[in-house]
């Protein structure tokens, strides 16, 4: 097996649907697909199990959790199984179901990743609707100088500065492969020995920050991660979550998180009450509690 691709599902059934259809004609690539769905009460999970399972190739099998305990909590349900198979895929690949991939994309990303041993981390050119770059597709890791510029507006007003726009590397031709801090989980394809080294996903996190956190730990351990656009994959983003209150917490939880980990421990104590306190104001003060607030054990989902 070439590859095993991971789609995390939480009440988006027609549009995974619409994923499965698209991945159906795969050409080339040797793929099993896990649908990992969380606790979805739209009837997604029946709907794989009636018109995906052990009917169509690529081969898909279902995961049906329980609980909605978040991405990573999700993904890791189906990373676990893969990595503790006898002889797991070579190449792993977390997608999100709101995303339409041609029939070549996996093929050529495979291909780039073979053609490039120290790749740890693939990610393609995601596109819009609209046929614009989602810049989320490749990042700078989120360090306080990076997220201050974003915070206070630099990043929009100067996006071709190499200083300004570090955030989405805005500076960089769309059209040009690069090595990356970051790609984003919603298409994300890892060399399976190099998320053995640096571990699966972190729980900690409910939903953001995850894969940033995951290909900065994956970095740690000598590998590169690239932006190739040489594959594209359509990604209908998703609105619905612009509009949660929950997922708004998550989001600055998330970037909180994140420098709390990475961060804190070298930033200096004034630089540190002011990251904490752009977090806070970006975030929305109201928001402020649960955005530092630690997370029980207890799983929630996110509308």
């Amino acid at each position: 097996m070439d590859l095993g691709l991971i789609i995390l599902n939480y009440n988006t059934r027609e549009v995974l649907r619409e994923c499965l259809r698209s991945l159906a004609e795969t050409r080339n690539c040797a793929v099993e697909i896990v649908v990992v769905d969380n606790a979805s009460s739209d009837g997604s999970a029946e709907m794989v199990r009636a018109e995906f399972v052990g009917k169509t190739a690529p081969n898909v099998r279902l995961i049906a959790s329980a609980v909605n305990g978040g991405y990573a909590y999700g993904n890791n349900l189906a990373l676990r199984e893969f990595l503790t198979q006898p002889q797991p895929p070579r190449a792993l690949m977390l997608l999100n179901s709101d995303t339409r991939v041609p029939p070549d994309a996996l093929r050529q990303l495979m291909d780039f990743l073979d053609a490039h041993a120290d790749a740890g981390v693939v990610g393609p050119k995601l596109v819009l609707r609209d046929g614009s770059l989602d810049l989320a597709c490749r990042r700078s890791f989120p360090t306080p100088r990076v997220s201050l510029y974003r915070m206070i507006g630099l990043s929009k007003l100067f996006p071709k500065s190499k200083r300004f726009g570090q955030y989405n590397l805005t500076f960089l031709d769309e059209n040009e492969t690069a090595q990356v801090d970051s790609v984003v989980g919603a298409a994300m394809l890892m060399r399976t020995d190099a998320l053995r080294q640096a571990g699966i996903l972190d729980e900690t996190f409910f939903m953001y920050g995850e894969d940033l956190d995951l290909a900065l730990r994956i970095k740690q351990k000598g590998w590169n991660v690239y932006y190739y656009p040489g594959a594209t994959i359509l990604h209908y983003k998703r609105e619905s979550s612009k509009r949660s209150r929950q997922a708004q917490i998550e989001f600055y939880r998330a970037m909180y998180i994140f420098y709390e980990k990475h961060y804190r421990a070298t930033t200096p104590f004034y630089l540190d009450w002011l990251v904490r306190a752009g977090i806070a104001l970006k975030g929305g003060l109201a928001l402020a509690p649960e955005i530092f607030r630690k997370r029980g054990t207890a799983p929630r989902t996110v509308s």
